[in-house]
């Protein structure tokens, strides 16, 4: 639009010099003068025209057609379009201001099977009088109001990008150069207020996607909760260059109460990000993201892209946790105000989370593998079972209280539909290893997994007086590949009530 502001000025006041101030006249020559200059069919609802004090004019009901495309809106349309000059500065072909009240730009994808008509000839900014003439006028303040910028894409079946530009102001626009800008829209997903000012264009009318952009934003309480399943306040600042095709955008993202809603936790989250945007169509690469939370952080890179035959984008990531503590990660996960574990984590997963109005944790895809060093279990009476599996394992039947141990962890898992599944699990402590599959449910908390639990102690060193006697018969029956005992077990129940147990049904099976 601001390419077609410039020219329509230029042509107005062209017209205005050689026929007059008659509205209807004027009206006619717009029509046919823009219509020749944009390749585009023309609708002028009403010209208005006023000498004194100064020069003024309003064009109302204007809007700009595809010539040969029927199947889309409007590209530009406008409810009225105000002039405004000092006749000292329009001998300088100047104008003091123009205002747009109700401006639309309607952006269609792109076409290629559409080829311009034999012997048709779009004009260039170069090509013709009017543009040559064009080119020499300056507005020097542009102001628009309540505009829509409307991004269509190919699919009839997706939803169109929608921009709500609340306040635009533009300076010394002309058609063959950068202009600065301030403005503030409302972004859609999430939702929340962005302000942003920098410079803008020359406008490439024929390929939108190539013109230039840069400057600086701020976006402010933005709602996450607009994501089901997660919610928080997320404030971001930072900059942005290159074309609207692909633009460069860097910067920081601060939400002090992020929160997962299966565990309902706050953490504050911080975010540095570097990504590229196709502005024509909202496509993002997500180039790098550093995020922090508590005492652990984060890499991230990936997209986010349109998603076939579906309405919205899917998020693709590649995470790594190299420095993260377990603890702060089940707060997002888990109920309570503790977590039940803490230790050292190390993770690396494949993240996906396609749209949809599922909650997050139901439609979330991970896939990934991790390690956890030193763990300890909050709870205590927890802790003392392991404490006391540990103290068995190694043939100390009675258990020294002062002592703590640590556990470490190894495994793969896969998270779907709400089910964390881990495929192999990995479980040591001083004298015991425990080996583990199966799933636990993030919703229920519910838990079941069976395995096998490998002592370096024979099941008769665990016991002491006449129970060691007794199991002494039963040894064999438990001993495999040099260990001590391998004894089958199963896990089960909540994660706050969970029921350790023999899975008498592998007792005789030698490979369970």
């Amino acid at each position: 639009m601001v390419g077609a502001t410039a020219v329509l000025v230029a042509v107005f006041w062209a017209a205005l010099a050689s026929i007059g101030p008659s509205s209807e006249i004027l009206k006619r020559k717009l029509i046919t003068s823009l219509a020749d200059r944009f390749d585009s069919e023309v609708e002028i609802a009403e010209v208005r025209v006023g000498l004194f004090p100064r020069f003024h004019a309003d064009v109302m009901g204007l809007a700009l057609h595809h010539k040969r495309r029927h199947d889309v809106p409007a590209l530009i349309s406008v409810q009225r379009l105000s002039i405004s000059a000092r006749f000292g500065l329009l001998l300088r072909k100047h104008i003091d201001e123009v205002h747009l009240e109700g401006l639309e730009i309607q952006i269609p994808p792109k076409d290629d099977e559409r080829q311009p008509a034999e012997g048709t000839v779009t004009p260039q900014p170069d090509q013709n009088d009017v543009d040559r003439y064009a080119k020499d006028f300056v507005i020097d303040r542009l102001i628009s109001k309540d505009a829509r910028l409307v991004i269509i894409p190919k699919k009839k079946t997706k939803t169109p990008k929608v921009w709500e530009i609340h306040a635009l102001q533009m300076l010394s626009v002309a058609i063959d150069r950068a202009m600065p800008f301030e403005a503030t829209l409302t972004n859609a997903v999430p939702p929340g207020e962005i302000v942003t000012k920098g410079n803008f264009g020359p406008w490439r009318a024929g390929d939108p996607g190539a013109t230039q952009v840069d400057g600086r934003f701020t976006f402010a309480r933005a709602d996450l909760s607009f994501f089901k399943g997660i919610s928080g306040i997320l404030s971001a600042h930072g900059e942005f260059g290159g074309t609207l095709g692909r633009l460069t955008v860097r910067g920081e993202t601060d939400t002090p109460d992020f929160r997962v809603a299966v565990s309902g936790n706050p953490v504050p989250l911080h975010t540095v990000y570097r990504t590229i945007v196709d502005g024509t169509n909202g496509d993002t690469i997500l180039e790098r993201i550093d995020g922090s939370f508590l005492k652990t952080s984060l890499v991230a890179k990936g997209s986010v892209i349109d998603t076939p035959g579906k309405a919205g984008r899917t998020v693709s990531l590649d995470i790594v946790m190299d420095k993260a503590r377990l603890e702060d990660v089940l707060r997002l996960a888990v109920k309570g105000p503790k977590a039940p574990m803490t230790g050292a984590l190390k993770l690396t997963t494949k993240f996906v989370l396609p749209p949809g109005q599922r909650d997050v944790v139901d439609k979330l895809r991970l896939n990934g593998q991790f390690s956890i060093a030193r763990a300890t279990f909050t709870d205590l009476d927890i802790q003392k079972k392991i404490d006391e599996l540990s103290h068995r394992s190694r043939g100390k039947p009675v258990a020294d209280d002062r002592e703590r141990v640590a556990s470490n962890f190894v495994g793969r898992f896969v998270l779907g539909d709400g089910t964390l599944t881990l495929k192999t699990l990995k479980f040591e402590t001083p004298g015991s290893n425990v080996q583990l599959a199966g799933t636990y449910d993030l919703q229920d908390e519910l838990m079941n997994f069976k395995g096998q639990l490998l002592m370096d102690a024979t099941i008769s060193q665990t016991q002491t007086g006449w129970k060691r006697i007794v199991l002494k018969g039963i040894d064999p029956l438990f001993k495999k590949d040099g260990h001590g005992a391998v004894i089958p077990i199963i896990i089960q129940g909540t994660r706050s009530n969970p029921s350790f147990g023999l899975d008498k049904g592998r007792v005789f099976k030698r490979d369970g």
